[in-house]
Protein backbone atom coordinates (compact mmCIF):
# COMPACT_ATOMS: atom_id res chain seq x y z
CA UNK A 1 0.00 0.00 0.00
CA UNK A 2 2.25 2.75 0.66
CA UNK A 3 6.14 3.12 -0.26
CA UNK A 4 8.26 5.29 2.39
CA UNK A 5 10.79 7.52 1.03
CA UNK A 6 13.61 8.70 3.18
CA UNK A 7 16.77 10.80 1.67
CA UNK A 8 19.91 10.54 3.76
CA UNK A 9 22.60 11.57 4.30
CA UNK A 10 24.92 10.38 6.84
CA UNK A 11 21.76 9.87 9.12
CA UNK A 12 23.06 7.03 11.16
CA UNK A 13 22.46 8.99 14.18
CA UNK A 14 18.85 10.05 13.29
CA UNK A 15 17.75 7.02 11.16
CA UNK A 16 16.68 4.73 14.04
CA UNK A 17 14.33 6.48 15.16
CA UNK A 18 12.81 7.52 12.34
CA UNK A 19 12.55 3.74 11.41
CA UNK A 20 11.30 2.11 14.38
CA UNK A 21 7.69 3.42 13.92
CA UNK A 22 7.45 2.39 10.69
CA UNK A 23 7.17 -1.24 12.28
CA UNK A 24 3.82 -0.82 13.28
CA UNK A 25 2.79 0.14 9.64
CA UNK A 26 4.76 -3.03 8.17
CA UNK A 27 3.21 -5.45 10.91
CA UNK A 28 -0.32 -3.77 10.20
CA UNK A 29 0.56 -4.52 6.73
CA UNK A 30 0.36 -0.43 5.79
CA UNK A 31 3.82 -0.11 4.61
CA UNK A 32 4.71 -2.32 1.73
CA UNK A 33 8.20 -0.72 1.71
CA UNK A 34 10.66 1.41 2.78
CA UNK A 35 13.18 3.20 0.38
CA UNK A 36 16.76 5.17 1.82
CA UNK A 37 17.73 7.17 -1.03
CA UNK A 38 21.16 8.00 -0.36
CA UNK A 39 23.27 10.50 -1.71
CA UNK A 40 26.50 9.38 -0.87
CA UNK A 41 26.80 8.36 3.18
CA UNK A 42 30.38 7.84 4.99
CA UNK A 43 28.69 6.95 8.08
CA UNK A 44 27.17 3.45 9.26
CA UNK A 45 23.52 4.81 7.38
CA UNK A 46 23.69 2.12 5.07
CA UNK A 47 24.22 -0.18 6.86
CA UNK A 48 21.07 0.29 9.40
CA UNK A 49 19.16 0.60 6.66
CA UNK A 50 20.41 -2.35 5.18
CA UNK A 51 19.78 -4.33 8.76
CA UNK A 52 16.35 -2.73 8.99
CA UNK A 53 15.29 -4.31 5.59
CA UNK A 54 15.16 -1.20 3.63
CA UNK A 55 15.51 -0.96 0.07
CA UNK A 56 18.18 1.36 -0.95
CA UNK A 57 19.25 3.28 -3.82
CA UNK A 58 21.98 5.96 -4.80
CA UNK A 59 20.67 9.18 -5.60
CA UNK A 60 21.60 13.01 -6.52
CA UNK A 61 22.87 15.09 -3.75
CA UNK A 62 19.44 17.26 -3.53
CA UNK A 63 16.38 16.58 -1.51
CA UNK A 64 14.25 16.51 -4.67
CA UNK A 65 16.15 14.56 -6.44
CA UNK A 66 16.48 12.16 -3.83
CA UNK A 67 12.73 12.08 -3.77
CA UNK A 68 12.08 11.25 -7.08
CA UNK A 69 15.08 8.64 -7.23
CA UNK A 70 12.75 7.02 -4.03
CA UNK A 71 9.66 7.76 -6.08
CA UNK A 72 11.16 5.76 -9.09
CA UNK A 73 11.93 2.47 -7.05
CA UNK A 74 8.57 2.51 -5.48
CA UNK A 75 5.79 -0.06 -5.63
CA UNK A 76 3.45 1.08 -3.38
CA UNK A 77 0.03 3.05 -4.90
CA UNK A 78 0.51 5.57 -1.65
CA UNK A 79 3.87 7.60 -0.86
CA UNK A 80 5.08 8.45 2.74
CA UNK A 81 7.98 11.12 2.63
CA UNK A 82 10.32 11.31 5.45
CA UNK A 83 12.86 13.40 7.07
CA UNK A 84 16.08 11.45 8.07
CA UNK A 85 15.82 13.25 11.75
CA UNK A 86 11.42 12.91 12.27
CA UNK A 87 9.93 10.05 13.57
CA UNK A 88 6.09 9.15 13.07
CA UNK A 89 4.29 9.42 16.82
CA UNK A 90 2.33 6.61 18.36
CA UNK A 91 -1.12 6.25 16.65
CA UNK A 92 0.23 7.27 13.28
CA UNK A 93 -1.29 4.18 11.18
CA UNK A 94 -5.00 4.91 12.25
CA UNK A 95 -4.94 8.58 11.43
CA UNK A 96 -3.31 7.24 7.83
CA UNK A 97 -5.62 4.10 7.17
CA UNK A 98 -8.81 6.63 7.51
CA UNK A 99 -6.95 9.26 5.86
CA UNK A 100 -6.40 6.72 2.74
CA UNK A 101 -9.98 5.03 3.20
CA UNK A 102 -11.95 8.84 2.60
CA UNK A 103 -13.44 8.85 -1.17
CA UNK A 104 -11.27 11.79 -2.16
CA UNK A 105 -7.85 10.67 -0.46
CA UNK A 106 -6.05 10.44 -3.70
CA UNK A 107 -6.51 13.88 -4.97
CA UNK A 108 -5.33 14.96 -1.69
CA UNK A 109 -1.89 15.01 0.21
CA UNK A 110 -1.82 14.42 3.96
CA UNK A 111 0.70 16.59 6.27
CA UNK A 112 1.65 15.56 10.05
CA UNK A 113 1.57 18.32 12.69
CA UNK A 114 4.96 19.20 13.87
CA UNK A 115 6.56 18.82 16.84
CA UNK A 116 9.90 19.55 17.99
CA UNK A 117 11.92 17.35 20.32
CA UNK A 118 13.95 19.83 22.10
CA UNK A 119 10.60 21.22 23.04
CA UNK A 120 10.84 24.54 20.76
CA UNK A 121 7.53 25.45 19.77
CA UNK A 122 6.23 24.58 16.04
CA UNK A 123 3.40 26.92 16.14
CA UNK A 124 4.67 28.87 13.61
CA UNK A 125 5.86 26.09 11.35
CA UNK A 126 2.20 24.35 11.79
CA UNK A 127 0.12 27.58 11.35
CA UNK A 128 2.05 28.04 8.08
CA UNK A 129 1.58 24.81 6.67
CA UNK A 130 -2.49 24.77 7.93
CA UNK A 131 -3.18 28.30 6.89
CA UNK A 132 -0.23 29.05 3.72
CA UNK A 133 -0.28 25.23 2.26
CA UNK A 134 3.65 25.78 3.05
CA UNK A 135 4.94 23.18 4.46
CA UNK A 136 8.43 22.50 5.52
CA UNK A 137 9.84 19.16 4.53
CA UNK A 138 9.63 17.98 8.30
CA UNK A 139 6.17 17.70 8.19
CA UNK A 140 6.12 14.88 6.42
CA UNK A 141 4.07 14.36 2.96
CA UNK A 142 1.53 11.37 2.54
CA UNK A 143 0.43 11.24 -1.53
CA UNK A 144 -1.03 8.81 -3.74
CA UNK A 145 1.05 8.20 -6.38
CA UNK A 146 -1.00 9.15 -8.85
CA UNK A 147 -1.37 12.65 -7.21
CA UNK A 148 2.23 12.82 -7.39
CA UNK A 149 2.85 11.92 -10.86
CA UNK A 150 0.20 14.14 -11.99
CA UNK A 151 1.81 16.89 -10.39
CA UNK A 152 5.23 16.43 -10.23
CA UNK A 153 5.91 16.30 -13.82
CA UNK A 154 5.61 20.38 -13.70
CA UNK A 155 8.73 22.07 -13.22
CA UNK A 156 10.82 24.87 -11.20
CA UNK A 157 7.98 25.06 -8.57
CA UNK A 158 7.57 23.46 -5.08
CA UNK A 159 5.92 20.15 -4.60
CA UNK A 160 3.72 21.75 -1.56
CA UNK A 161 2.76 24.73 -3.69
CA UNK A 162 2.10 23.04 -6.07
CA UNK A 163 -0.78 20.77 -4.14
CA UNK A 164 -2.26 23.89 -2.78
CA UNK A 165 -5.89 23.78 -1.34
CA UNK A 166 -5.12 20.06 -1.42
CA UNK A 167 -3.13 19.87 1.50
CA UNK A 168 -4.88 18.26 4.70
CA UNK A 169 -3.32 17.87 8.21
CA UNK A 170 -3.67 14.63 9.89
CA UNK A 171 -4.36 14.86 13.55
CA UNK A 172 -0.99 12.76 14.34
CA UNK A 173 2.50 14.57 15.07
CA UNK A 174 6.07 13.82 13.28
CA UNK A 175 8.72 14.50 15.91
CA UNK A 176 12.02 16.33 14.25
CA UNK A 177 15.14 16.56 16.47
CA UNK A 178 15.19 20.21 16.82
CA UNK A 179 14.06 23.88 14.85
CA UNK A 180 17.54 24.89 14.70
CA UNK A 181 17.39 21.45 12.06
CA UNK A 182 13.85 22.47 10.73
CA UNK A 183 14.82 26.13 9.70
CA UNK A 184 18.20 25.16 8.21
CA UNK A 185 16.10 22.64 6.00
CA UNK A 186 13.55 25.33 5.41
CA UNK A 187 16.44 27.66 3.68
CA UNK A 188 17.45 24.68 1.82
CA UNK A 189 13.94 23.63 0.29
CA UNK A 190 13.41 27.53 -0.94
CA UNK A 191 16.99 27.40 -2.24
CA UNK A 192 16.17 24.68 -4.41
CA UNK A 193 19.20 22.64 -2.38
Amino acid sequence: MISVIIPTLNDAVTLPRVLAPLVDGVTLGIVRQVIVADCGSDDATLEIADAAGCDMITAPARRAAQVRAGVGAAKGAWLLLLNADAALAPGWTDIVQRFIAHPSAAQRAGLFTLAFEDGSSAAWANMQARWLKAPRAAHGLLISRALYDQIASEENVNLARRLGGRLHILDAEIVTLNARAAQRDAVRESSGV
